[in-house]
């Protein structure tokens, strides 16, 4: 009979809010997968755990998956967590859950902390619903996409960043967004220095601008309240497209039913055209 898999949420950096259950997880299964195992050994140790402490991240190869999967399949239990908050979020572990549902291997969440709700509940931005960013891209096509979507976004906008990179990131959601969208920044959660400073994102800019910021990061940018309707451009000139069409050599009917269904006109006006012309 296989193992199960258990995705355990672990403190973002207060040990104490390591749960009962948790704890209890990490004891009893015979294996602990960690994002990076020098990190999570403190935690082991605070939860009184003797499991088997191997390494899965990012850049973790096929064959360290299959390891884990073999040890699943033979019966043992393994735990999935990350350096800080629930595995499987902006994190390398959903392969290991999608590979082991793929299996038939039993999936069970041992949930906690996260940094998404952690910094929700303290910014002062309303966070009935929200879009989870994750971590941008550097830079590229891909960066101002997302830049646009936190621009139009009616809802709350979370965005992870590293603390070397977030007074660049700041100054880039001012220019898609406005100097005066409200915004929130989160870092050291739950940590002796933890800290969230409210304002608009100019004066967020301007602050991490002078003092960058430390340790884990998580900003919170206010929708913009209302659904953001993508422009369409005008249907093009019924006559002028007409000519087009015939020019490349459609029969008048083709012409007509192209010119119905890209300009809106019915099909007896669009017949009507095309046979005055």
């Amino acid at each position: 009979m296989a193992g199960t898999l258990y995705v355990v949420a672990t403190p973002l950096g207060n040990l104490g809010d390591l749960s009962p259950r948790a704890a209890d997880t990490l004891k009893r299964v015979a294996v602990v997968a960690a994002e990076d195992t020098r990190h999570s050994k403190p935690l082991l140790h605070h939860a009184g755990s003797h499991a088997e402490l191997i390494s899965f991240h990012e850049h973790s190869s096929a064959r360290a998956l299959e390891r884990i999967l073999r040890i699943l399949t033979d019966g043992r239990d393994v735990a999935l967590i990350t350096d800080a908050g629930t595995p499987a979020i902006s994190d390398p572990g959903v392969a290991l859950v999608a590979a082991a549902r793929e299996r038939g291997i039993q999936v069970v969440t041992i949930p906690g902390p996260t940094a998404v709700a952690a910094s929700l509940s303290v910014s002062g931005i309303g966070g009935d619903r929200y879009l989870f960013l994750g971590f941008l891209p550097r830079k590229g096509s891909d960066r101002r996409r997302l830049l646009l979507t936190a621009a139009q976004s009616e809802w709350t906008v979370v965005i992870f960043e590293a603390p070397n990179r977030v007074a660049q990131l700041l100054a880039d959601l001012m220019e898609a967004c406005g100097p005066e969208r409200e915004a929130a920044v989160s870092r050291e959660l739950t940590k002796v220095f933890e800290e969230t400073r409210a304002g608009t994102l100019q004066e967020l800019s301007e602050h991490y601008a002078e003092a960058p910021a430390r340790g884990e990061v998580t900003v919170v940018v206010a929708g913009t309240g209302k659904q953001h309707v993508a422009e369409r451009p005008p249907p093009p000139d019924p006559g002028e497209r007409a000519k087009a069409l015939l020019a490349e050599g459609l029969s008048r009917k083709d012409v007509a039913n192209r010119l119905a269904e890209e300009t809106g006109i019915s099909r007896n006006t669009a017949y009507r055209l095309v046979n005055e012309l």
